[in-house]
């Protein structure tokens, strides 16, 4: 059985730049680069923020844009100066998606390599109390 999630590796054609995101938006702290060596495929740069391990990767950027993901927990007062500093980076900020109440707010936002990223303030049973309201409702 997994432990957990150990870690999340992001392949960008400037991990200078990714890491400039990653501190910015959600205050992500480098922890190692590697310089021109490469112990793994490429040069890389490990960054951790609310205890996840992050690395970011040089190489070529995504062909296209999608819907996959991943989304970082902020609380809910967190929500308007994220935006602010996605927004001070001249990063791609997608309009919102029609939301249920209660189920918390997100921003999506898109960085040079194609990667979309959720800020996000809900949790889980949020989103399924949510979720099983609206059932009972539309069953009433």
């Amino acid at each position: 059985m997994i432990e957990g999630l150990s870690h999340m590796t992001f392949i960008c054609g400037d991990i200078d730049r990714m890491g400039e995101i990653l501190s910015t938006v959600i205050g992500a702290r480098e922890v190692y680069a590697s310089g021109e060596r490469t112990f793994s495929v490429s040069r890389e740069k490990f960054f951790v923020a609310g205890g996840l391990w992050i690395a970011v990767m040089e190489g070529e950027s995504l062909p296209e844009r999608s819907y996959n993901h991943v989304a970082f927990k902020v609380a809910d007062d967190e929500i308007e100066p994220c935006l602010e500093r996605i927004r001070s980076l001249g990063l791609d900020v997608k309009p919102p998606r029609p939301r249920v109440e209660g189920e918390g707010r997100s921003i999506y936002f898109h960085d040079e390599d194609n990667h979309l990223f959720e800020i996000h303030s809900g949790t889980l049973e949020q989103r399924l109390a949510a979720y099983e309201r609206i059932g009972a409702e539309a069953a009433a």
